[in-house]
């Protein structure tokens, strides 16, 4: 099957070539092609300094990608050459980003005002120059003007939740260094370990980089290993990781967590906690109610951390973290109270903004500038932080309207710790359903902003946190290829109207992966669904497709599975009945995907009009309110794309049967998953109504009752007549004190909602 695939996926790409002679990633802001070439060939010359890094970077990638080893030259007369220069007379801009590319007949220009454009410029040009060793190769005569919209473009990685060698650490700046990211932000502290050196403190790593065990499986399953695991990067690593990004034009962003997700430093240092421990670094995911205490020697500690951090990394900006700080030890803690007292502060919200202000007014007093996850709006944001919104795009959204700098990273368009396929298909994961077709789809820049508020975007980038991702093939095939779909819209030439051409050029890529090594997700080759309610509100439209067409598509409703004679998909197939369909794609008589299986579960409720009061999150939104009557069943086990996640909402769903009928019992499927702060609602209530308009409650399932079912709940009614179905569900809201996320808005997971 994999040989099929990569013998598809290089016709695909010969095909689409005649199309689009540049698969270019991102696409240039502008592009014009002439006619004829350029050859390289052993005779070509690099002309630049011998010692600018940007042309021994050239080199040996093109050394790599062709064979051929072009010598550098400071000067070059009429010869084939490549030249980088500084000669910027063309370029309109004062983006130090920006270069223009020119191929002509004997000469490659590429030409920038700064470094960093001209470092741009060459990437462009190695993803022109094919990935193939020949002694001669031809490239088409074009000019390119460029630049990228948005000053932030980022990826992050976890290294906390799990650790990743140095030279991996390489490997991934090398992958942004490819789609033209330019930020790396460097999770290196959490509850399950400490990953950097900190000489003043030598039990964070000789204690808190260490835990004893790890979650396996989901978070559900609550099950564990004994394996001793852990590392850490010494400051002498550090110092050569910033350097080889630094060199080229990365800047790393490093995150030490507080005031929580401390516990891998209290474990060492348990002193800096309200409770005084002692404590073990976590092996359970999620976070953890003891926190660091805001008293004067937790200051000076954290102080002494940060100057050693700040030293080692140029960064203009300190990432602190901020997020998921729970408040129990604090409401709890003489010390944290008297500290509100004596400061005049409302509560232990105002508390942390106290906190952060403080650690703000060092950061800047060596002259570097505080970033936070979006929980530091809350109790009033400290004066000059810029703000990394993950929630959603509200907090980005007020700090912008508040002249604070933003970076977007909303989990439902940037978090690539999502699946990215189909569950049932793809490796274990915390959730979601992100494809790479949603994350082409963002737009950073949030409507409700003004032409004056949006120039505090700085840009957005994507999360990958490493609960269920433990090897670096793993966040490989996490990031790949969805990041090159942020990188263009980074970039700001992004058109999600026009998906499938980034799609082929996208594809076009898979043979530098594979001539890489990179292990890149196949989803996009799935055939993949979409569930919509017919025309007329009685039944479900099943509606399939492929990246390469859904004219290949052949099906089966019978059971069986599909082969070349099965049934050719050419419109949307109606379901109106329990039923399983199977689907593959299939050219030249040969299968080339995998079988995907869906099934259906007829009720009377199943593709009926269906309303809601609150909207899902933005997060969890997928398929919206029809979700819950498209007759299919989420995965429990993996709470992918078929769950709706109200954030401290009720869900209150309205089911129109469409005319009065017989019933007698309801069903409906909640989750719980406490790690992830979901929760089963605290009580369901069912009524009914034959206008609409007036209801009867006809039933209450308390949390217990809800409990015992394991969230399947199963409500039995009176039998009667009715023709519109009322299902509140009712949200913990705050999650309370001793569960994980104390403190917090409570996730509520709705899936779907069955009328007998």
């Amino acid at each position: 099957m994999a040989k099929r695939i990569t013998l598809l996926l290089l016709l695909l790409c010969i095909s689409a070539f005649s199309q689009s002679p540049l698969a270019l990633i991102p696409q240039p802001q502008s592009i014009k092609i002439n006619k004829g070439f350029f050859v390289i060939n052993k005779k070509t010359v690099i002309q630049a300094d011998p010692n600018m890094f940007e042309a021994q970077f050239l080199q040996q990638a093109i050394i790599e990608q062709t064979g051929m080893k072009l010598k550098i030259v400071p000067a070059a007369s009429k010869v084939s050459k490549i030249c980088l220069s500084h000669s910027v007379d063309e370029i309109q801009s004062d983006n130090s980003e920006s270069y223009k590319l020119t191929i002509s007949k004997t000469t490659i220009v590429i030409a920038a005002e700064q470094n960093e454009g001209l470092f741009n410029g060459i990437q462009t040009l190695l993803q022109i120059i094919p990935f193939e060793k020949k002694q001669k190769i031809s490239l088409p005569r074009l000019k390119i003007y460029d630049q990228p919209k948005y000053a932030w473009r980022g990826m992050h990685l976890d290294v906390s939740r799990h650790f990743f060698p140095v030279d991996f650490v390489k490997k991934y700046i090398d992958y942004l260094v490819m789609y033209k990211f330019n930020t790396f932000h460097w999770h290196l502290t959490d509850d399950q370990g400490w990953r950097i050196e900190i000489k003043k403190y030598p039990k964070l790593t000789d204690v808190g980089a260490w835990r004893n065990g790890s979650m396996i499986g989901h978070y559900n399953d609550k099950t564990y290993d004994d394996i001793h695991y852990g590392g850490f990067y010494t400051q002498e690593e550090i110092k050569d990781i910033v350097s080889y990004a630094t060199q080229r034009h990365i800047t790393i962003v490093p995150e030490i967590e507080m005031p929580g997700h401390s516990r891998a430093a209290l474990a060492a240092y348990p002193e800096y906690s309200c409770a005084g421990g002692p404590f073990e670094v976590a092996k359970r995911w999620g976070g953890f109610e003891d926190v660091f205490c805001p008293k004067e020697e937790t200051f000076t500690f954290l102080e002494d951390i940060l100057t050693e951090v700040m030293e080692l990394f140029p960064s203009q900006y300190i990432h602190v973290g901020g997020d998921e700080c729970p408040k129990t030890r604090w409401k709890n803690c003489p010390n944290c109270q008297s500290i509100i007292k004596e400061n005049g502060l409302k509560d232990e919200h105002e508390l942390q903004s106290y906190f952060v202000q403080r650690i703000e007014k060092f950061i800047n007093s060596k002259g570097k500038k505080l970033i936070g996850w979006d929980e530091i709006l809350e109790g009033g944001l400290a004066p000059n932080a810029t703000v990394m919104s993950w929630r959603g795009t509200e907090g980005g959204i007020t700090a912008a309207k508040q002249h604070h700098f933003v970076i977007m990273s909303p989990g439902s368009y940037c978090y690539f710790d999502h699946y990215q396929g189909d569950p049932k298909s793809e490796p274990l994961a915390i959730g979601g359903y992100t494809t790479v077709e949603k994350v082409y789809s963002y737009n950073p820049t949030p409507s409700e902003l003004n032409a004056e508020e949006a120039t505090y975007i700085l840009g957005a980038q994507a999360n990958v946190w490493t609960e269920y991702i433990n090897t670096p093939q793993n966040v490989e095939y996490m990031i790949f290829p969805r990041m090159l779909a942020l990188s263009e819209v980074l970039w700001g030439t992004s058109n999600p109207t026009n998906f499938p051409d980034f799609q082929t050029r996208m594809i076009q890529q898979f043979p530098t992966f594979d001539k890489k090594n990179i292990n890149y997700s196949k989803a996009i080759f799935e055939v993949t669904s979409n569930v919509n309610p017919s025309l007329n509100g009685e039944n479900v439209l099943f509606t399939l497709k492929s990246a390469y067409g859904s004219k290949g598509i052949h099906f089966t409703i019978d059971g069986s599975i599909p082969n070349i004679n099965s049934e050719i998909y050419d419109t949307p197939i109606l379901i109106n009945q329990s039923e399983t369909v199977r689907a593959a794609y299939f050219e030249n008589n040969k299968q080339q995907s995998a079988v995907i299986e869906q099934s259906f579960f007829w009720n009377k409720a199943t593709g009926k009009k269906i309303t809601l009061v609150n909207q899902p999150h933005q997060n969890y939104s997928n398929g919206g309110a029809f979700t819950l009557v498209d007759g299919i069943q989420a995965n429990r086990s993996k709470i992918g794309r078929d769950w709706l996640g109200f954030l401290g909402k009720d869900m209150d769903a309205t089911i129109d049967l469409g005319k009065e009928m017989f019933v007698n019992k309801v069903k409906v499927s909640v989750l719980s998953s406490e790690g992830s702060w979901i929760y089963y609602p605290t009580g369901i209530e069912v009524l009914i109504s034959n206008d609409g308009q007036n209801f009867q409650s006809i039933k209450h399932v308390s949390l217990a009752e809800i409990q015992e079912d394991k969230g399947n709940v199963i409500v039995e009614i009176e039998p009667q007549n009715a023709q519109y179905i009322k299902v509140i569900a009712n949200n913990m809201g705050t999650i309370t004190e001793g569960n994980p996320g104390a403190g917090s808005a409570a996730w509520l997971f709705v899936d779907e909602i069955g009328v007998e």
